[in-house]
């Protein structure tokens, strides 16, 4: 089985714990108290949103190569990482 490596955005706010979100694949997020918890958890909510689409006879959207630039506020840490699922 071949694999897939979508671009994760990483964020966290002051007052809340780290986010992650897919963006080739929007509304896919997933929260953690730590940055490997919500990688953890978005790998899984990636996987199964995939799942769910093939369900419903929808072709998942292939990855798309980006330049990111991450950004650092005094108020906000936002960056990206990868994930890998299967395909």
């Amino acid at each position: 089985m071949s694999k897939l490596q979508y671009v994760v955005r990483i964020d966290k706010d002051p007052d809340s714990d780290w986010g992650a979100s897919v963006l080739d694949l929007p509304g896919c997020v997933a929260t953690g108290k730590t940055i490997d918890q919500a990688l953890r958890r978005i790998q899984r909510a990636v996987a199964l949103h995939i799942r769910g689409m093939r369900e419903d006879g929808l072709t998942p959207p292939r990855p798309k190569h980006r330049v990111i630039t991450p950004v650092r506020t005094p108020r906000r840490v936002n960056f990206f990482a990868t994930i890998e699922v299967a395909a």
